[in-house]
């Protein structure tokens, strides 16, 4: 997907950064050259903002996607995949697993649910992050209670795994 959107934007990083926040965040592009987050219209300069360029690049990088075919087919079909719970799972109760891994290695969230579910512990939710808009992209599993400390090795020996966090 990204070897597209960087083809669009390559000579306009302002405008690139614009569609990385907009596929980060989840929003839309909508036909009437509207940004949304499901159904609610998010405003140019809060999206500014947040990219951290001008309203009017916002609208350049809007005209960029609703003109082109590819690009429209993908920024007008963006859905948010609804609220992480890594920040509140303490609040409610459940545990979580971070893990921070290579991302070309096949498998890891297949074996990271493997080792939980071996525990009879259910998974709330899973979220993986992307390697091409983040840096260190992590694999965040929110379990119905806490795992139990003494699977961190076990996640450790996982290929690919770098580092594990359980709370």
């Amino acid at each position: 997907m990204w070897d597209r959107i960087k083809h669009k934007f390559e000579k306009f990083p302002a405008r690139m950064s614009v569609a990385r926040k907009i596929v980060e965040l989840g929003l839309r592009v909508g036909e009437n050259n509207k940004i949304y987050c499901g159904n609610v219209e998010i405003s140019d300069v809060a999206l500014a903002r947040a990219a951290g360029v001008d309203r009017r690049t916002i609208k350049a990088t809007i005209e960029v996607i609703l003109t082109d075919k590819n690009l429209k087919d993908i920024f007008t079909n963006i859905y948010p995949a609804g609220a992480l719970l890594k920040n509140v799972a303490l609040n409610l109760g459940f545990g979580v697993v971070e893990i921070e891994a290579q991302a070309d290695n096949p498998g890891i969230l297949a074996r990271a649910t493997e080792l939980i579910s071996q525990e009879n512990i259910s998974i709330r939710q899973a979220h993986a992050g992307d390697p091409e808009l983040e840096e260190n992209p992590r694999l965040t599993i929110i379990t119905e209670k806490p795992v139990k400390g003494e699977l961190f090795n076990e996640f450790l020996k996982i290929q690919g795994v770098k580092k594990v966090s359980i709370y």
